[in-house]
């Protein structure tokens, strides 16, 4: 793990990358970018003292590598061949296919998701949130110049949401729950991509935020696996209604803030007349909810062990427990917002 100093610096040159590669008016800019945030990313990953960050950051890089690869020889085949140094001129009907593919695979999108579980079980909490929310938003942003209602990303989005729903039924470590959560979270902002450019905005604000509460609630609990919820002393009881609160409106259920993304995107979707599309999302999206309530209602309602050998304090984190509540807080106002954009309209 790098100094603080160095990891400010990465940090910058990460996020710098990502301004490079969304504010490109070429391909191969924009393909630079996600070099740049590709190589301040690795060394994040990377600590000598722990082996499955090792080999987490080695499973990223081969992967992201492959797709830089690929999106590489696509953008200079498709260059030589037709005019396709600009991000606004699309070529023939194959060309937003082709080229989307990579940028994907970069996102971590169903049926190129099989490394993001690998990968996330191996990171730090802090290097998991990067990696579901800022790594993926400048693959996200250049498939904007391309994407389109066809078979292909329609395909691409519901085997995305269904994946993400199926894949964390029979899961028990934290990492690859929110792991199938953000491949689920991924369909439906590449819809968002489809229905407009301020909505996907919209979503990707909203999901980073979420995320960043959950994770930050998880980081102070020091929770990994599912067991460890119910494992509870008396004193932390508000952190794990915060933690729970947290994940409930990240799984998307009303009021919560994590509902209203979706009701925008459904409604968007009613409108543009992908009536059976909107179905089998929200029955995805209802099974992720599904485990999430699962794990709530155990250790809410029926599981409340309190082991006495659990002394773990957290009185030395005062600022740490005020900015959760001030996220988780956020979470909850999804119920106000709705009900004034009801009243509103």
């Amino acid at each position: 793990m790098p100094s603080n100093s160095t990891k400010i610096l990465l940090l910058i040159t990460l996020v710098s990358g990502m301004l490079v590669s969304v504010s490109s008016n070429s391909w191969i800019g924009a393909w630079m970018g996600l070099e740049v945030n590709l190589m301040s990313f690795i060394p994040l990953m990377s600590n000598i003292k722990n082996m499955y960050n090792t080999e987490a950051s080695l499973k990223y890089f081969i992967v992201q590598v492959l797709a830089s690869a690929t999106l590489l020889f696509m953008v200079v085949m498709k260059t030589v061949t037709e005019d396709l140094f600009t991000l606004t001129n699309v070529g023939t009907p194959y060309t937003p296919m082709i080229v989307c593919t990579p940028l994907l695979l970069k996102s971590g999108a169903a049926p190129f998701h099989w490394w993001f579980p690998g990968v996330m079980e191996g990171l730090s909490w802090e290097n998991c949130g990067l990696l579901m929310t800022i790594q993926s938003a400048a693959p996200m942003m250049l498939m904007s110049y391309l994407i389109e209602i066809n078979p292909f990303m329609l395909s691409i989005i519901l085997a995305s949401t269904i994946v993400g729903a199926v894949g964390g039924l029979n899961q028990t470590s934290m990492r690859k729950i929110l792991t199938y959560s953000s491949i689920n979270h991924t369909g439906w902002m590449l819809m968002a991509l489809i229905t407009g450019d301020n909505m996907w905005m919209m979503y990707f604000t909203i999901y980073s935020t979420l995320v960043l509460t959950v994770l930050s609630v998880i980081k102070l609990s020091s929770v990994s696996f599912i067991n460890q919820t119910m494992m509870t002393n008396k004193e932390t009881k508000l952190m794990k209604f915060m933690m729970f609160t947290s994940l409930l409106s990240l799984g998307g259920l009303p009021p919560f803030l994590g509902f209203l993304p979706k009701w925008f995107i459904i409604q968007a979707m009613t409108m543009n007349k992908l009536m059976p599309m909107a179905t089998m999302m929200v029955i995805a999206s209802l099974i992720t909810l599904y485990y999430y309530l699962k794990i709530s209602y155990s250790s809410f309602m029926i599981l409340t062990t309190e082991p006495k050998w659990n002394n773990q304090s957290h009185k030395n984190s005062t600022n740490k427990n005020i900015s959760a509540m001030i996220l988780s807080s956020v979470s909850l106002t999804g119920a106000m917002l709705c009900t004034i954009i009801i009243w509103t309209n």
